[in-house]
Order: structure tokens, then sequence, then C-alpha cells
């Protein structure tokens, strides 16, 4: 039996100015592993995307995955991801078909379970958040306007999964 990848994913995104960051944290067969980024003049709807190609990107085809977020946008369009509408449907996206070609294509194929996450203190999706608000912060600094890093392993130990 292939055991299900679970991923927390968070976004950070600041509508006054433009900028947000994401955070996801994979667990897979036991490895645990995380990435945080962000990126200057864009929406909360692309940085929700952002967040889930990330997390999806590099998972063996067919593996079926677990998505946690507190983030009603990931929430959102994970649930999109999990039940493609068919196209030129009225829930069909309209806007950032980039990004959704390649969320799509990272969905394809594999069974997507999503699960609201609480927020809380001492939390994996209170964790990724943090790391999304750093991505937000770096990218908004950054020359080129972006940011993207491994979160270090010594951070992701002290991370309790439940």
């Amino acid at each position: 039996m292939i055991q299900a990848v679970r991923l927390f994913v968070e976004t950070a995104y600041h509508p006054a100015f433009r900028y947000g960051g994401w955070g996801f944290v994979r667990e897979a067969g036991g490895a645990v592993s995380g990435v945080a980024g962000g990126e200057r003049s864009t929406t909360g709807g692309r940085t929700d995307l952002m967040a889930l190609i990330g997390a999806l990107d590099g998972l063996p085809a067919g593996v079926p995955v677990a998505i946690f977020s507190s983030s009603a946008g990931v929430i959102a369009a994970a649930r999109v991801l999990a039940q493609p509408p068919t196209t030129g449907s009225d829930d069909a996206p309209s806007e950032d078909l980039d990004l959704w070609a390649r969320a799509l294509k990272g969905a394809q194929g594999r069974a997507l379970t999503i699960k609201a996450a609480p927020r809380e203190r001492n939390t994996p999706a209170a964790f990724c958040f943090a790391w999304a608000e750093v991505g937000r912060d770096k990218a908004k600094t950054n020359a080129q306007g972006r940011f993207s890093a491994a979160i270090p392993k010594v951070n992701l130990a002290k991370l309790a999964l439940p």
C-alpha cells in the first residue's frame, strides 16, 4: 500500500503592498522537508497557487496527498485541484491560467484530500505561517522580487507533526 504524503501549506499576503509569501512542510515516508518563498507584485491567489505548486513539485506520480491548511485561499485552490472543473464551465479559473496549468499538472493522477488545520500555537499551520511571513518579507527586500529557500533541518526538527 502506498502511504499518503502529508503537506502542511500556509500563505501570508499583504494586499496593500501586493507581496506575498508561502511556506510548506512535506512529510513523505517519515522524511520531513520544507520550503519557504515569496514574491513581490503579486496577488493572494497567485501566492496560494505558488505554495501548492511548490508543495506538489517533485512528488512521485500516483502518490496520494493530504493537504492541511488554515488558509482559505489554499483550501479553495486545493479543492479545485482535487476536482477540476470542465473547460468552459462557470467554475473554471479565468485568471492566473499559467499557474493553474502548473498546479493541475502537479495534482494530475493523484488522490487529493484537503483538511482545514487550526493555526494554533505549536501546530504545523503556525510553523508554516511563520515561514510564509519570512518568505514574504524576504521577497519584499530581495532585488529580484522573489525568494525561495529550504527550511533548515534544525528548524524542521523542532516541529511536532500530528
